[in-house]
């Protein structure tokens, strides 16, 4: 996995003031937490920040006011809902070699059987503990041939190396749905005639 250097400042102002100044000038506030240390409240680029995640849980590396390193990977991510900017980020730290939960993205293969079957998404992502510095990107699944009725439950997905289940195994992550038959014009018609009778 990528690792991701950035360099931020320690956050003295706080509120609602202080953080809208901050985002004018596309800075981001953000918390720091984690092995049992109070909370650093840092300014982060939004531009850097902004491509740092583009990569699901990236790990980064911060300089901290050019005095200290930390290990992160982001927690909590929050973004206006309208403008998609981003308004807040908690970073957990973490150290190397130490397991942390996380939720990968899931992605799909592969062409399901003939049919005009449907494939449903019931977990998007798939919860696992890994090593902190080696954080798969995501896990494919593979849907090549499956029939109405299907389904893949979190014990069928093939994990990286180093990386377990932390998701109930026996959850249904997709489902294979039988294509609905779309009622014909004519029967429609005759029914709305009938009901209007």
């Amino acid at each position: 996995m990528s690792e991701v250097k950035l360099s931020v400042e320690t956050r003295t102002e706080f509120g609602k003031g202080a953080s809208r100044r901050l985002r004018m000038v596309e800075k981001v506030p953000g918390v720091v937490y984690g092995h049992g240390n109070d909370p650093q409240h840092i300014v982060l680029d939004s531009h850097a920040l902004m491509l740092a995640l583009r990569t699901p849980n990236v790990l980064i590396n911060l300089d901290i006011d050019g005095k200290s390193n930390e290990l992160v990977i982001p927690k909590s991510v929050q973004r206006d809902a309208i403008t998609s900017f981003l308004v807040h980020v908690d970073l957990l730290q973490v150290k190397r070699g130490e397991k942390v939960t996380v939720e990968l993205p899931i992605h799909t293969e592969g062409e399901l059987a003939p049919g005009g079957n449907l494939l449903e998404h019931v977990l998007n992502t798939l919860s696992v503990e890994t090593e902190a510095t080696h954080i798969p990107e995501s896990v494919t699944v593979s849907v090549e041939g499956l029939e109405a009725g299907a389904s893949v439950h979190a014990k069928d997905i093939a994990l990286p190396k180093g990386t377990t289940l932390a998701t109930d195994e026996d959850a249904v992550v997709l489902q294979v749905l039988a294509a609905q038959a779309e009622e014909a014009p004519a029967e429609a018609e005759g029914d709305e005639a009938a009901a209007e009778a």
